[in-house]
């Protein structure tokens, strides 16, 4: 019983190693930025949300709520655990996906709006990424590092908090 105890602990942590790997390690976003971006994101009914990482699936349950068609992806066990959960119990639940996949392999083209908060080093790639799939007009909205070489159409700051870029394609 230990045994597989111990050999399902290694598999999450594996997971988290993996994700941190990836560029996606969980810190999960705050309520007061949730609040931040879905103010910034002005979501209307109907609008599908990507979020990139997408943890204990915390915003994405609020972004359905909000009146959106929301996507997590997520490579971690635990937080992914932790999403479904959330979204099982969620008011808006039949607006809510959360997926176990590498964000790498997954279109995003139908994205209206687009949420990341990963580390800097995969912002390159993935500004790559969002370059030869996101439709025009769709909104990207990073958390604490921005996209370099684009112009955010707004920089969202609040003392004490990180900041927020939104940017459009």
């Amino acid at each position: 019983m230990y045994t597989i105890m111990a050999i399902v602990l290694f598999l999450i942590l594996l997971t988290f190693v993996y994700a941190c790997f990836q560029g996606a390690p969980w810190l999960p976003t705050r309520k007061a930025d949730i609040v931040r971006f879905l103010r910034l994101a002005d979501i209307r009914s109907g609008q599908k949300m990507y979020d990139l990482g997408c943890g204990d699936g915390r915003l994405i349950c609020a972004v359905a709520d909000a009146g959106a068609n929301s996507h997590g992806l997520e490579l971690s066990l635990l937080p992914f655990s932790l999403a479904c959960i959330r979204v099982f119990f969620s008011k808006s639940k039949s607006r809510v996906k959360v997926s176990y996949q590498n964000i790498w392999n997954t279109n995003i083209s139908d994205a209206d709006i687009i949420y990341v908060w990963l580390t800097p080093k995969v912002m390159p790639r993935l500004k790559i990424k969002f370059e030869n799939e996101l439709k025009k007009g769709a909104k990207i909205i990073t958390y604490v590092w921005p996209i370099i070489d684009w112009q955010p159409l707004y920089t969202d700051i609040s003392e004490g908090s990180p900041k927020l870029y939104l940017y459009q394609r």
